[in-house]
């Protein structure tokens, strides 16, 4: 069974196609054979020796890859009703030695799979797990109502948009960075208002809203430099760990998706708002294995708007 994987940490070329065992699935799990998987910037990490005090953990080779589109081609016992052999579904994926998204065929724990979005093709159905879970914690962690005020940094990125859609679809207010050319993009994500991305983002963000914001998800980890954008007493929630220095009441938290890798149902419920046009499935471009090398450049490069998949 084909993956993508690598011996030692490094530049894109050590990534290479491997030949691994194959799987099965064991209580409460499922084989998928997978379609395509998203590459995205934690799979630069796990590729260029960031991690790779973590990954000596396990031998390699290391795979890659957070998140994959598919198949199911095997249920083993234990499995709810909800998933058959030959449903076309999505997952997400934890990493762990060979076992990342970059392969043919993958077991997940049930728990970690939901149906892919009616009409969308492997490719871009792949875009949703990882991505679209991170935005659904972002704003679970922020809870703002209806009618509050949202800022989105880094908002022409896949986490920053479907932040984005999802706030808009709970009736929220959006403003969000962009640069110049993205401006365009990011208002059609639903943005209210967009203000020109940097480090002095937070001073654009108080002339629309002098009395800061009520939650800010910061998907540029722009950190320390965006916090007086956040009203006294708001939210501001990281992709990255930060945890700010307390002050002004603000609540801090870390978005880390890993802890909604069993959170199925939110998964199923975002394939629905994909479906329903909520969320935009957006495809930058896709690669065969040969070329995953290619497709961290590209991606290390900056400028990508939407998710680069690697497909099988």
């Amino acid at each position: 069974m084909r993956a993508i994987g690598l011996f030692t940490q490094g530049d894109p070329d050590v990534l290479q196609i491997v030949d691994l065992p194959e799987v099965h699935a064991g209580p409460g799990e499922v084989r998928v054979h997978v379609h395509a998987a998203t590459v995205n910037p934690t799979d630069i990490a796990q590729r260029d020796g960031r991690r790779a005090e973590q990954q000596k953990a396990e031998p390699p080779p290391y795979v890659p890859g957070m998140e994959v589109a598919g198949v199911i081609d095997e249920v083993g016992s234990e499995v709810p009703d909800r998933l058959k052999v030959g449903d076309a579904v999505i997952g997400i994926v934890v990493p762990q030695g060979s076992h990342g998204g970059y392969r043919e065929q993958i077991v997940l724990d049930a728990r970690s799979v939901a149906h892919a979005p009616a009409g969308a093709t492997h490719a871009e159905a792949a875009t949703l797990p990882m991505n679209g879970l991170t935005a659904r914690q972002s704003l679970d962690l922020l809870g703002l109502s209806a009618g509050q005020v949202l800022a989105v940094t880094g908002a022409a990125g896949a986490y920053g948009g479907y932040v984005i859609q999802l706030a808009k679809a709970e009736g929220l207010t959006v403003i969000a960075d962009a640069s110049e050319r993205d401006e365009a993009l990011v208002a059609s994500l639903g943005a209210d208002f967009v203000v020109r991305r940097g480090d002095d983002v937070a001073a654009r963000i108080r002339e629309h809203f002098p009395q800061g914001v009520d939650g800010l998800a910061d998907g540029a980890v722009l950190n320390e430099r965006v916090i007086p954008a956040v009203r006294d007493g708001g939210a501001f929630t990281s992709v990255r760990g930060f945890l700010g220095t307390p002050q002004r009441d603000i609540r801090f938290t870390a978005t880390l998706v890993r802890s909604y890798a069993h959170a199925w149902e939110k998964l199923e419920h975002l394939g629905d708002q994909a479906a329903k046009g909520v969320l935009k499935l957006r495809v930058a471009d896709v690669y065969p294995p040969e070329q995953a090398a290619d497709a961290h450049r590209r991606l290390e490069a900056g400028g990508t708007r939407g998710r680069l998949v690697i497909t099988f």
